[in-house]
């Protein structure tokens, strides 16, 4: 088995053993979200529980990996902190919105989308074609601003 390959069965498992996490404690369901988010009404605390428990095994990970490197020391390498820019924050707030809005992220609408679920279906087609759009418009502006790197939000070089 080539390592590509094994990386897309790695990345294929742990996909749903992240969806099948995400059924059991519920959070595929938009309702749980919106719960956990109104706070002035029936606040719904589960989805804070979820995600103190997905911290605990990131950080036991974090303190794991570096002992579980191989002779390459490049296995569980982890990337550098990226500055917070204009982009960053309009972007998390535009995430945040929508996920407000509709209860659902990226993965709980995959994961509606593979119980076929109607909401899931239409959240997912939204969100091919907002990516669609930001991939169109990112293209646009480099072609407009050329000193620009790759990423339509990069730094003009010093």
């Amino acid at each position: 088995m080539t390592a590509t390959v094994r990386t897309a069965v790695l990345g294929l498992v742990c996909g749903l053993i992240f969806a099948a996490g995400l059924v059991v404690s519920g959070m595929s369901d938009p309702a749980r979200v919106l719960g956990f988010l109104d706070f002035a009404g029936a606040w719904d605390p589960r989805l804070a529980f979820v995600m103190l428990g997905a911290i605990g095994v990131h950080f036991t990970w974090l303190r794991l990996a570096p002992r579980l490197q191989g002779p390459s020391g490049q296995a569980f390498s982890r990337s550098p902190h990226a500055p917070v820019t204009g982009a960053l924050v309009v972007g998390a707030a535009i995430f945040g919105v929508g996920w407000g809005l509709a209860g659902y992220c990226p993965g709980p609408a995959a994961v509606s989308l593979g119980l076929g679920m109607r909401e899931g279906r239409v959240f997912f087609v939204a969100m091919l074609g907002g990516m669609a759009l930001f991939r169109g418009w990112s293209a646009l502006r480099s072609r407009r601003e050329p000193w620009r790197q790759k990423s339509a939000f990069a730094r003009r070089p010093a």
